[in-house]
């Protein structure tokens, strides 16, 4: 009897394997993050974008109004925007009627087309406009080789009818957005919206949460930093940075604005005096008030190097 009972247990422990091993890959999916009432985040992974992610490793949001949805950024695809539809759909069968697009970065807006077939309208400050024109071609050879047959059939469209102001107010379905420029940062042309009645505040990649920030040759570290000090003047209880969980303006200074500082204050008045680049790096290189935030170890002295040369280029 107790051999036939450590049989069958060896059977069932076997079964338990093979429909592991048969059951298929769980399929990608955002999961809505109620932060206030009709108010929601879609947070993407921290890590890089890949096939598997969508190219969506960067955060959206939604808010869901008495005649229909205002989405915060439209993602990296059509079949992406069709994972963020899918989002929205388990909270509400309202009507997306809006997509604004705060920021440069081909996951914010490289969905726009699937929403706007739809019907919606694309709402988008002009110096983001700008923006997303001039990287453009960049963006899709990019998203091209990381999406493969998942990027087929999208077509980059900005807001046929950006707002040349730097500021901008609308009420939509009864509620209040105020979509603002305040500085260049991550990339030229990102933007922040704000609901003033939920004080919730979508940053964009002004803010990263959790994970190091990255500057590129066109995220100017000096302007960022300018731009972060607006940002934290907003009456915003919840920030959703642009990547990582969201925070309150504490975390966003604690993850983000501390990191600028840092960089605005070393790494450029060492440009300034001539310090050799490379003795500036090793100088700087091991920063233990930063070791929390992901991927610190590869971009950390990266982001050093790009401060430095932004300077000396100028």
């Amino acid at each position: 009897m107790a051999s036939l009972h450590a049989l069958l247990n060896t059977f069932t422990l076997l079964l338990g394997m093979l429909a592991i091993t048969l059951s298929p890959v769980q399929a990608f999916e955002l999961i809505p993050q109620k932060l206030a009432d009709g108010v929601y985040a879609l947070i993407g992974p921290t890590n890089n974008r890949t096939y598997e992610n969508h190219a969506l490793n960067n955060n959206l949001g939604f808010v869901v109004t008495r005649s229909g949805v205002a989405l915060i950024d439209s993602g990296a695809s059509r079949q992406g925007a069709a994972l963020i539809e899918a989002a929205v759909r388990s909270v509400t069968d309202l009507p997306i009627r809006w997509v604004f697009n705060i920021g440069v970065q081909d996951h914010r807006w490289l969905g726009n087309a699937y929403f706007a077939d739809q019907g919606a309208r694309i709402i988008a400050l002009q110096r983001t406009v700008n923006g997303q024109k001039h990287y453009a071609d960049n963006h899709v050879a990019l998203l091209q080789n990381v999406l493969k047959d998942r990027f087929e059939g999208t077509t980059p469209l900005t807001a046929p009818a950006p707002m040349r102001a730097d500021f901008a107010e609308f009420e939509l379905g009864g509620m209040a957005f105020q979509l603002r420029w305040l500085g260049d940062a991550h990339y030229r042309g990102d933007a922040v919206l704000l609901l003033p009645h939920a004080g919730v505040l979508f940053a964009g990649d002004i803010v990263f949460h959790d994970r190091m920030l990255g500057v590129w040759p066109h995220s100017p570290v000096d302007a960022w930093r300018d731009s972060f000090r607006m940002m934290e003047q907003l009456p915003a209880k919840i920030v959703v940075p642009g990547h990582g969980n969201p925070g309150d303006l504490a975390k966003a200074r604690h993850d983000t604005g501390n990191y600028l500082d840092f960089l605005a204050d070393n790494v450029i008045p060492a440009a300034r005096d001539w310090e050799p680049l490379d003795a500036v790096t090793e100088r700087l290189a091991d920063q233990p008030q930063f070791h929390h935030l992901q991927h610190y170890d590869g971009w950390h002295k990266r982001n050093i190097n790009q401060t430095y040369i932004q300077f000396e280029g100028k």
